[in-house]
């Protein structure tokens, strides 16, 4: 094996995901799991879970990663990277911590992590690193050996990520009827959270005013919209805006939600709208539902065209973006030379996540960061 694609030290690459049900009887169980601790009534899940019931109470995202996980696989396989990929989820099977037993049974001792998130976050990031931890504490009490587990950079900017998006946001705008295609303006949308939250989102450095967070999101907008324009010859308006809004109505969130954003759009003399969902790696029931149901019923409403444009999902690219991701920070921590790649005016982010990064409310032991309880 050629330097360039040793993964040395790394012995497996850990897929990290949500997880989601995948029948009718697993919604409710599901989302007890995701709202353990809260005190929330089951009669009020089986409110929430109608979203996943009307798709059947079958959740994309579990499909959508064993798409993605074939993509690694083929793409490590054509291009000799010799690293096995695991796939462990928070919240539904296969679970974090079986997935941890599995990889100790087959003698892994370090491991790379990926989640199936790009930006910093709370809930994006250390909340993962959370659930490691938890899961490593467990096969510790357990008395078996804990590997030590890394965890990727964000890629938020990385060109495998943002290239499909392009692409997408060029096929939705070709989709258009052509006498409104020109005047579309462009909605780069993610999930909403809560302000407090976004605004301690990153290393300290970056606290306040929306925080990584919302940084990281403009950035990416910024460097999709200015390539739109290159290759339309068309300036287009943009704007960065939110959705799956949860949690007490008193709480602030980060707004405008997109279903006002279109009913603003609508109002100000927007021919059409494409809908851009930076936020999101795959096409899972936040988008299923929250653009291509609910907003799509409101852009109706107001006789508004809009199109959806596709997320990245299991694109080659970002296949092959996971790989340069491996293999730079394999280089970095084997003390060989590695170029990050990354666009936009933010650069690569960090390899490991600082403390103070990302606070919880309530402080739990976090993995894979420099405040890690596991070396």
């Amino acid at each position: 094996m050629s330097e360039a694609l040793d993964p040395t030290p790394y012995d497996a690459l850990l897929l990290l995901s949500f997880g989601g049900p995948e029948g009718p009887d697993d919604v409710v169980p599901f989302l007890e799991n995701v709202t353990r601790g809260r005190g929330i009534p089951k009669e009020r899940l089986k409110e929430v879970g109608q979203h996943y019931f009307l798709f059947g109470g079958v959740s994309p995202i579990n499909d959508q990663n064993r798409t993605f996980l074939d993509a690694l696989r083929k793409d490590f396989a054509e291009h000799g990277l010799d690293l096995p990929v695991y796939w462990g989820n928070r919240n539904w099977a296969p679970y974090l911590t079986d997935t941890l037993r599995d990889l100790v049974r087959d003698g892994r001792r370090r491991v790379l992590t990926l989640a199936t998130s790009a930006y910093a976050s709370y809930s994006g990031c250390r909340q993962y690193r959370e659930d490691l931890a938890a899961a490593l504490a467990t096969l510790r009490a357990e008395g078996q050996e804990t590997p030590r587990v890394d965890k990727l950079r964000h890629y938020f900017n990385h060109p495998g990520f943002v290239r499909p998006v392009i692409d997408g946001v060029l096929e939705s705008l070709a989709d258009l009827p052509e006498e409104v295609r020109d005047g579309a303006h462009l909605a780069f949308t993610t999930h909403s959270i809560p302000t407090a939250a976004a605004d301690t989102s990153g290393p300290a450095e970056t606290h306040g005013d929306g925080g990584a967070y919302v940084r990281q999101h403009l950035d990416v907008a910024r460097v999709v919209a200015d390539a739109v324009r290159a290759e339309t010859g068309v300036d287009r308006p943009w704007q960065l805006v939110y959705q799956s809004r949860s949690g007490a109505p008193h709480i602030p969130w980060l707004e405008p939600d997109i279903c006002d954003h279109l009913e603003e759009r609508h109002a100000a003399g927007a021919p059409a709208v494409v809908m851009v969902p930076i936020g999101f790696v795959s096409d899972h029931m936040e988008v299923l539902y929250d653009l291509d149901t609910e907003a799509a019923a409101k852009a109706a409403e107001l006789g508004l065209p809009v199109r959806r444009s596709a997320t990245v999902g299991a694109d080659p690219r970002f296949a092959a973006a996971v790989r340069d991701l491996v293999l730079e920070r394999a280089a970095r921590e084997s003390g060989r030379g590695a170029t990050p790649c990354a666009l936009g005016a933010l650069g690569p982010s960090h390899d490991l996540c600082p403390v103070g990064c990302c606070p919880a409310r309530t402080p739990k032991p976090a993995a894979a960061g420099a405040d890690s309880p596991y070396p």
